[in-house]
């Protein structure tokens, strides 16, 4: 979404910036630390770091900033109103339920594919699970089969759009990190109408996934199963879950 200037709020720009300048790698900011992930000077930075602990989304302890759950509101609220996550989740139970597999529901946001629907079976074998696919986890799209599905329901010039300068992180030695060998796998994805990623985010991780379309055909978000442990082939994965995932994806059509 494009807005005219006059309508753009520096302030809020930056004090979101300062927000997102948190992540899994670093929990713990000091003003000096957010002013360089922010993109601000220090004195700015702290001018938001302070505000931000003042109206409760940060705690201190007088040098280093972490967030604290009052930001929850905003996945909270996302989640409880969201029609894509509450439409979604009895369907993913099921799978999990008839699979003992875990499944997700996932929309892309940048360059990042977002988890905003998930099951994991009960009484399912005690087994690894993938580091980080919690709700509202945010992966890499280029190293995820959500990702690469929702990248391969791109037009041309969109996809080129989003590759423009972009720099594919390898985050295990199967990461693919070409952007030829990405957009010749991205066209197998959409020849194929679904994606299987081998340890490509993290090793000893399968997973497959398909789109999720609405009644119009565009594809809104994708439906993926992630497996740890015991390596499985392609075609066993293709025979055993991609025709129950494929019915999932028709059962859910009208909702989307």
């Amino acid at each position: 979404m494009t807005i005219a200037k006059p309508d753009f709020i520096e302030g809020i720009a930056k004090g979101m910036a300062v927000l997102e300048s948190f992540d899994t790698e670093r929990q713990r900011l000091n003003a000096t630390q957010a002013a360089e992930r922010a993109g601000l000077t220090r004195a700015a930075a702290r001018r938001h770091l302070l505000t931000l602990a003042h109206l409760g989304y940060l705690e201190t302890d007088g040098s280093a900033f972490w967030m604290s759950p009052k930001v929850l509101r905003f996945s909270g609220s996302y989640l409880a109103s969201s029609r894509l996550p509450r439409a979604l989740q009895p369907t993913l139970n099921r799978l999990a339920a008839q699979t003992q597999e875990s499944f997700s529901a996932v929309v892309l946001d940048g360059e990042e594919a977002v988890i905003v629907a998930r099951s994991v079976a009960f009484g399912a074998p005690t087994r690894v699970l993938a580091y980080g696919l919690h709700l509202g986890a945010r992966l890499p799209a280029h190293a995820t089969s959500t990702g690469r599905m929702l990248l391969a329901a791109m037009s041309s010039a969109e996809l080129a759009q989003w590759l423009k300068g972009r720099t594919l992180a390898r985050l295990t030695s199967h990461t693919v990190t070409q952007t030829t060998v990405l957009r010749q796998r991205l066209a197998q994805v959409r020849k194929d109408d679904h994606c299987i990623a081998s340890e490509e985010h993290e090793l000893g991780v399968q997973a497959l996934a398909v789109p999720l379309r609405d009644m119009r055909g565009r594809t809104v978000a994708a439906l993926n199963v992630v497996l740890s442990g015991a390596h499985r082939s392609d075609d066993a994965l293709r025979r055993d879950l991609l025709p129950l995932m494929y019915d999932a994806a028709r059962e859910v059509r009208a909702l989307l």
